[in-house]
């Protein structure tokens, strides 16, 4: 069984890295309290999760697991992408970032989006590891659901017609999520 510490301090996120973690056979232990913000000034998803790891193997010598997701949709020319959590400004609530969001697409009929996550594992030695998770769907016209967090009360997935992911239980969000995905693939990828 391998010991992780998780880079990430949202709350949600540490909820849900946690839960499938664990069931994945892992002993996960948050972020310390005194480790300060990493400043994600990478150009790319697996850029920033790779500064988030790298920072926490420095500051606990332990094996730090870290994940950057991005919302990329079509009719925006992928964005917000990267900045998905400062679309509307570096302060920006998740509130915020949907009416932004909202606002871009306004009402036209191309709402097609993907969720992407990479999730990076970096080692005292240096070592990475890094895999991805993806979601297909599309940004609902207006906000749905009362769980989850971010930009899951417009995303309508694929897999589940209908239903933005903030309608979803946790349960059913953590068997098919984009972080999801990326965090199952970690064990197979840990072992090669």
């Amino acid at each position: 069984m391998i010991d992780l510490v998780l880079a990430t301090a949202n709350p949600h996120k540490t909820h849900e890295m946690r839960a499938i973690l664990e069931q994945l056979g892992f002993r996960v232990h948050p972020r310390p309290s005194d480790v300060g913000d990493v400043d994600e000034t990478a150009a790319t998803l697996e850029g920033n999760a790779l500064l988030k790891a790298h920072a926490l193997v420095s500051a606990t010598g332990m094996v730090a697991v870290a994940d950057d997701t991005g919302l990329f949709v079509d009719a925006l020319g992928g964005q917000p992408g990267v900045r998905s959590a400062r679309y509307a400004g570096e302060t920006a609530t998740d509130n915020d970032n949907v009416v932004k969001l909202l606002v871009e697409l306004g009402e036209g009929l191309e709402r097609s989006a993907r969720f992407r996550t990479v999730i990076a594992v970096v080692y005292p030695d240096g070592r990475e590891v890094v895999v991805e998770g993806s979601l297909e769907g599309e940004i609902a016209l207006a906000p749905r659901g009362s769980g989850g967090f971010g930009y899951d009360p417009v995303f309508a997935a694929n897999d589940t017609p209908g239903r933005t992911l903030a309608e979803l239980s946790p349960d059913e969000k953590n068997t098919m999520s984009h972080r999801a995905r990326a965090l199952r693939a970690l064990p197979s990828a840990l072992s090669a």
